[in-house]
């Protein structure tokens, strides 16, 4: 018994393009139903076919068109990478925030409100320690918020207390402010204070 022909399997003449050869596929896989014998018979014919085809193109008795055979001239080259992004070092990554608008807000307001208040009190008066403590507080709240980690929020507050004091003190050297330089040194201070309870976590 002789092995039958794929192309008279599938219905199709040996010289069928590539799309008629799918397209007789897909049909009778329609017609077959739920025949599954039937459908191996067709998947196996069509498999043979396109065996049969990549043979004869490999022996070069099939002509390719252009277009099939340098695909690549097709494509456009890909266009260049671009340059990695220097990111900052991770600690940096860890200790900067970038904050909601809501988160730089509030901070601002209080700090704002014991500037005002600071503004007002006497140069010699408690008020402006009473207001650098509730500002120290108020920085301590709003780190600790963040993150949950209380330890480093007064690390951080510290830090920046003592960095608005001493920058505070190296300002007020430098000319006159129309202020007192305890007065000048607790603002510059609460803008520290603001910066750090904004920006770090």
């Amino acid at each position: 018994m002789s092995e039958i022909n794929p192309y008279e399997q599938l219905g199709i003449e040996r010289n069928a393009s590539f799309d008629e050869v799918q397209q007789a596929r897909n049909r009778l896989l329609q017609q077959c139903g739920g025949d599954r014998q039937r459908q191996q018979l067709i998947e196996a014919a069509y498999d043979a076919i396109l065996m049969e085809r990549l043979r004869l193109r490999q022996e070069g008795k099939i002509k390719v068109p252009e277009r099939i055979r340098f695909p690549e001239k097709l494509v456009p080259p890909p266009a260049a990478a671009p340059s990695p992004v220097k990111q900052s070092p991770e600690w940096l990554q860890k200790l900067i925030d970038t904050p909601q608008p809501t988160d730089i807000l509030w901070p601002a307001g209080v700090f704002l409100v014991l500037s005002i208040v600071s503004l007002t009190a006497t140069a010699a008066s408690s008020l402006l320690q009473l207001a650098l403590a509730i500002g120290v507080a108020a920085s301590l709240y709003f780190l600790n918020r963040k993150e949950r980690k209380f330890g480093r929020a007064v690390l951080l507050t510290l830090t920046g207390l003592l960095g608005g004091l001493v920058l505070g003190g190296l300002l007020s050297q430098l000319g006159e402010s129309g202020l007192s330089e305890e007065k000048f040194i607790t603002l510059v201070t609460f803008v520290v204070l603001w910066l750090v309870s904004s920006f770090l976590k």
